[in-house]
């Protein structure tokens, strides 16, 4: 067993993990589930004069969604600040400019209790702005090293409760804020179960007004976690840290989460284009909506690996949508370069996604998974047919991709299935290129 598969953890056991856990936050799903937003914050201990603090965008600010849940907890008793400038994929700086409005409103302390409101963007945003405050000092200062200061989060600061309103980034039960640093064109990411919320609430009526280029490129995102945390490693696969503490976010496969990832990718794979065609449809909504949280469950506690290490130094130079960056690269990565790993496995994920493998063998049956995937997004018809076509990426600039993902993604290719080196991530990349002419 590889150092390689260890946890981060010095020293260590060089000894197989035999322990595995599921932390999540309270989660309520359903129509109408957010008025029941005042008393869950009652159920979370927030006092009757608590004052608390909405995070969200101008968009969502704009068509009434973050008045209308500001409304629901001032109907409990609460009052209610609203912070809506929020940016897509989130820096540094803008994490910052939140916690200058934080600290301006009601100094070091913060507020009692905050609202996440929006996609993963803003709810990134809630999450890294209570934990600094909390913890105190910068948002660098927990940041990972070299980057940042790389300092433990030993606070998880008052209640948080996450309302997504996109079915797709998982952020509403991760414990990983993710944030770009432009200086550097990378990610990173804010990570500990301390950074998790208390709370989330799933309610299809805030995602109808979602367009359609947008619910396609959410549900690929939430395909991608379910697919990678099915195909990942398993626990018993890793190594167990000396302490406990130390066991990683992304601890590997197990049981449980692969019960979760078939039923997101069935819900997934069968409601997307429903909702893609007709953003009114609460069914096919409130589905998505399930298939995006038990697909999290299931790849944000097993551990996303390849396609998601890609993405991010892609999202970061070319400022792609992450989830339209997922869709571009799962073929050639999770269902093109991890096959090898288990062609059963991909076989079954073939079945899963409605593909006919009757007679066929198993990596026959294994490779429809990929066709399978890109004729779903050919299907939906508002997807880009590659990383040509959705950033104008070239040959040119395949190396610096490559090598951006191996240096700056280690975290993720841990949980990759197969071993990668930088010559195989650059050949994935071109693949990637073009998936459909």
């Amino acid at each position: 067993m590889s150092y390689d598969r260890s946890v981060s953890a010095s020293p260590h056991e060089l000894t197989p993990e035999t322990v595995w856990h599921v932390q999540m936050p309270q989660i309520r799903v359903g129509r109408g589930a957010v008025r029941e937003l005042g008393f869950q914050l009652d159920d979370l201990g927030v006092d009757g004069d608590a004052r608390g603090l909405i995070v969200t965008d101008e968009t969502l600010a704009g068509i009434g969604h973050a008045g209308r849940v500001a409304d629901h907890v001032e109907d409990r008793g609460f009052d209610v600040d609203i912070y809506d400038d929020s940016e897509r994929e989130p820096s540094i700086e803008a994490v910052e400019d939140c916690l200058s409005f934080v600290r301006e409103e009601m100094d070091e302390d913060g507020y009692d209790f905050y609202v996440g409101l929006g996609g993963g963007s803003c709810l990134d945003t809630a999450k890294a702005t209570r934990a600094v405050v909390a913890n105190g000092g910068e948002t660098l200062d927990y940041v990972a090293e070299p980057t940042g200061s790389g300092e433990d989060l030993t606070d998880s600061g008052p209640p948080l409760v996450l309302l997504p309103t996109t079915a797709g980034t998982g952020s509403e039960i991760s414990p990983v804020a993710i944030l770009s640093v432009a200086e550097k064109d990378i990610k990173e990411g804010i990570s500990s179960n301390n950074v998790r919320a208390d709370a989330a609430v799933l309610d299809p009526t805030l995602t109808t007004s979602l367009p359609p280029d947008l619910t396609a490129k959410t549900a690929m995102d939430a395909l991608g976690h379910a697919i990678e945390g099915y195909t990942t490693h398993r626990y018993d696969e890793l190594l167990r840290p000396e302490d406990p503490a130390d066991r990683p976010v992304y601890a590997g496969r197990t049981g449980f989460t692969e019960l979760f990832s078939e039923k997101a990718i069935d819900l997934l794979s069968s409601n997307v284009r429903r909702a893609v065609n007709n953003g009114d449809d609460l069914e096919a909504r409130e589905a998505m909506l399930k298939g995006a949280l038990y697909g999290a469950i299931a790849g944000l506690t097993a551990g996303a690996s390849l396609c998601h290490a890609m993405a991010y130094p892609v999202g970061n130079k070319y400022h792609t949508y992450h989830g339209e960056t997922i869709a571009v690269l799962t073929p050639a990565s999770t269902l093109g370069y991890n096959v090898a790993s288990d062609p059963d496995r991909f076989a079954d994920i073939a079945d899963m996604l409605g593909a006919n493998t009757d007679g066929l063998g198993t990596r026959a049956a294994a490779g429809r998974a990929r066709e399978e995937f890109v004729a779903l997004q050919r299907d939906l018809n508002v997807l880009p047919s590659g990383l040509h076509e959705l950033a104008g990426v070239t040959e040119d600039e395949i190396d610096w991709l490559a090598e951006q993902t191996v240096d700056t993604q280690q975290r993720l290719l841990r949980c990759n299935p197969c071993p990668v080196t930088k010559d195989d991530v650059a050949e994935i990349f071109r693949d990637s290129l073009h998936n459909w002419e």
